[in-house]
Formats: structure tokens, C-alpha cells, sequence
């Protein structure tokens, strides 16, 4: 394989890897909208004072979902329980934690026809800002095609094909994109 050729695949490579990251990021913000089912990915992300250091409840605590509507959060010493509590309170989940010392249980009541609307916009402008982060990608990667094409002094229709690349690719990570929120909206529309 050529040295021009080299690098053109390698800012495909660096503009895909890229793309993939602003899908997982999607993925992960989605698995923290409630959806009026209880799943791990509601705290995921909450963090909790563990000694100190900021830690995500799902590596100081077990936690279960025994029916739909229900979370229970076992942290592994009893006496960070209040330390959950206060976490999860303050991650304004839109649910309310209780407590019997051991334990810290969070019921997820069934969504309002508002709170259904609201979290739907939420998850289109979450889906909108991954949109932008890969046509930023694309953008940046035809700069880069574009600088490598003048320094080697690449043919046009080169640089063209390999821009063609880039945009197949921006095309596929945009539909993903589509694929989720679709997913999503069922999800939160689902009663």
C-alpha cells in the first residue's frame, strides 16, 4: 500500500473510531433517560462520595431490578447508604428514594402523558447533538484529506473518492443515530 494511501486510511480510521465514540456516548445518555421501566442504566451515572472519591453506585453497591417498577440498591457496606440516598436525590431522577437502613429501594411510577413528551424532546435533542458531533467529525476529516491531498499532491479524483468515503460513513453513523432515538421513543412511549 502506498504511503499517500496510508494516510488517507488512517484519518477514515481516526474519523470512524470518532463516530463510534459520539454512538456510545448517545448510548449511554439514553440508558440514563427513565422510561417508566427500572433498568441499571437510571444510575449509573449517578455518583456517589465513596471515601472521598466520586464513584458510580453500580461499583460500591449491587443493584437489582426484582419486578419492572422497582430498583433495589444494595451498597456493599451498610454504612453508605445515606451516602446513595443523598446521590440519587441529588441526580434529580425524578424519583424518590427510600431507605430501611440496609437497602435503598427507588419505585419508578408510571410516566404522565408530560413527562413522556419531555423526556421524548430530551432524547431528540440528545440524538441532535450526536448528529452534530459526527458531521463535525466529517468535516474535520475531509480538512485533513483535503491538507494531505495538497502536501502529497494527490490526484483530484482521489481526494474525491476518499471524501465519498467519508461521507458513506457519516451517512451510516447518522442512520444508527435514527435507529436509537426510534428505539428510544418506543421505549418511552411504551406504557
Amino acid at each position: 500500500m502506498p504511503e499517500a494511501e496510508k494516510s488517507a486510511e488512517s484519518i477514515l480510521q481516526e474519523a470512524q473510531r470518532r463516530m463510534q465514540r459520539s454512538i456510545e456516548t448517545l448510548e449511554t445518555e439514553f440508558r440514563g433517560l427513565r422510561a417508566g421501566r427500572a433498568h441499571v442504566g437510571l444510575i449509573e451515572r449517578v455518583m456517589v462520595d465513596y471515601y472521598g472519591v466520586p464513584t458510580p453506585i453500580p461499583q460500591m453497591a449491587s443493584v437489582t431490578s426484582p419486578d419492572p417498577r422497582l430498583l433495589v440498591i444494595q451498597p456493599w457496606e451498610k454504612s453508605m447508604v445515606n451516602a446513595v440516598v443523598k446521590a440519587i436525590e441529588k441526580a434529580d431522577l425524578g424519583v424518590q428514594p427510600t431507605s430501611d437502613g440496609t437497602v435503598v429501594r427507588l419505585s419508578i411510577p408510571p410516566l404522565t402523558a408530560e413527562r413522556r413528551e419531555e423526556l421524548s424532546r430530551r432524547a431528540h435533542r440528545l440524538a441532535e447533538e450526536a448528529r452534530v458531533s459526527v458531521r463535525n467529525v466529517r468535516r474535520d476529516a475531509n480538512d485533513a484529506l483535503r491538507q494531505w491531498a495538497k502536501e502529497e499532491e494527490v490526484p483530484e479524483d482521489i481526494l474525491h473518492r476518499d471524501q465519498e468515503r467519508v461521507q458513506k460513513l457519516t451517512d451510516q453513523y447518522i442512520s444508527e443515530i435514527d435507529r436509537l432515538l426510534e428505539k428510544k421513543e418506543e421505549e418511552i412511549r411504551a406504557v
